[in-house]
């Protein structure tokens, strides 16, 4: 067999995958494992999701091949939604295009845009695939430090101008993953001055903009005045409407940078299955936001479960008003990535180390509030026993 490209040597294998082989080797030896690291939402969705797949799933026509950008009518809701959350309006048309979920439009978008040798802007810790797609596409990671006595917001005035200079996409993430961060619409202000003077693509993933706290209701950056030339935004209903593996999100924004996405989509993938769309298309018109607040408030529970029992241990923690993590500090003077996998060994907890995250998330672990109210006093309770 041929070997493989450079390219691939470098991307190596996705920490999740890795870890699902190692739980699943404890699991076939019947150990109970409690797993708290990968964000996948564990409750239902709303049940006109559920109706409208089932409905429109026996209709003959669903099962051709879809338009690339997705329906009309998915355009559309999505307009309709950023209308509706954040009073802004948007062209269906040039101006939104849905996606396999957020995660394959972020990657992509990269390769659209870097060069070998172009510096992206990275928050760190961050989502990995903000990395990953860089080096893949042969760019330059300039890590931006994200600390807890900043709010876990970087610090735009850190950035050397000769950096600035050659940056081609600057990425940020609130509320944030993994240290449940928020951001101000000034924050943001300061991010697309920042952008103007510098002349590059502001990305914001805003995967969890609807999952919230303690009455705080996340901004979007694109209500920034003028943000719309420079920004675009990353949406996706697998955290707002617990829709994970329903594989659907958008991409808001700036026009240009849409329409270079969508010609690269049309060469590497097809339409999504329209069931799915429409599924996605009636949450979003109907909105309903007391179905939201209700699933805010059980996660609002679990991490006020989590906080009380890491105190209780002596854990200092942020509470977080956003997202679905409690950015945890392991004890002092041990790596993330060894206690970890002694938490999963010993107390069959699984949490993901923060170094997945990056360099700066050393000394710290993610604890995903994706269990029951019951698990999680048990894991704390596990956790414990370790923690010393």
């Amino acid at each position: 067999m041929q070997s493989t490209s450079i390219r691939m040597q470098q991307l190596g294998t996705y920490f999740f995958a890795e870890l699902d082989a190692r739980i699943k080797s404890l699991q076939a030896n019947d150990a109970d494992i409690i797993r708290l690291d990968v964000g996948s939402p564990d409750l239902m969705p709303p049940p006109l999701a559920i109706e409208t797949l089932r409905e429109r799933a026996g209709d003959a026509n669903a099962h051709r091949y879809q338009p690339h950008n997705g329906t009309v009518s998915l355009r559309e809701a999505w307009a309709n939604y950023y209308q509706n959350c954040f009073q802004l309006e948007f062209d269906p048309e040039m101006q939104i295009l849905p996606l396999m979920g957020s995660k394959e439009g972020i990657f992509n978008l990269i390769q659209a845009f870097v060069d070998p040798g172009d510096v992206v802007l990275i928050p760190d810790p961050g989502y990995p695939a903000y990395t990953r797609g860089t080096r893949f596409a042969g760019g330059e990671p300039c890590f931006l430090p994200l600390l807890p006595e900043n709010d876990f917001r970087f610090d735009l005035n850190g950035i050397p101008a000769e950096v600035a200079r050659r940056a081609k996409l600057l990425w940020l993430n609130y509320p944030n993953n993994p240290t449940g961060g928020t951001a101000s619409l000034d924050f943001f202000e300061e991010v697309i001055a920042f952008a103007h003077e510098y002349e590059f693509l502001v990305c914001h993933d805003a995967a969890y903009a609807q999952v919230s706290y303690d009455g705080v209701f996340p901004p979007s950056i694109l209500q920034v005045p003028g943000a719309e030339e420079v920004a675009v935004e990353f949406n996706s209903l697998s955290k707002t409407f617990h829709m994970a593996g329903w594989r659907t999100g958008a991409l808001v924004g700036n026009q240009d940078a849409i329409q270079t996405l969508s010609r690269l989509k049309t060469n590497v993938d097809s339409g999504h299955f329209r069931p799915i769309l429409e599924a996605a298309a009636a949450c979003l018109e109907e909105l309903d936001k007391e179905w939201i607040a209700e699933r805010n408030a059980i996660l609002q529970r679990r991490r006020d479960v989590v906080v009380d029992g890491l105190e209780n241990l002596g854990i200092p923690v942020q509470s977080p008003q956003g997202a679905l993590y409690i950015w945890c500090p392991v004890p002092p003077g041990q790596r993330s990535g060894a206690f970890v996998l002694r938490l999963l060994e010993e107390a069959h907890v699984s949490f993901a180390p923060g170094t997945v995250f990056g360099a700066q998330g050393e000394g710290y672990m993610r604890i995903s509030l994706t269990a029951s109210e019951e698990q999680l006093h048990e894991a704390i309770d596990r956790m414990g026993k370790i923690y010393i």
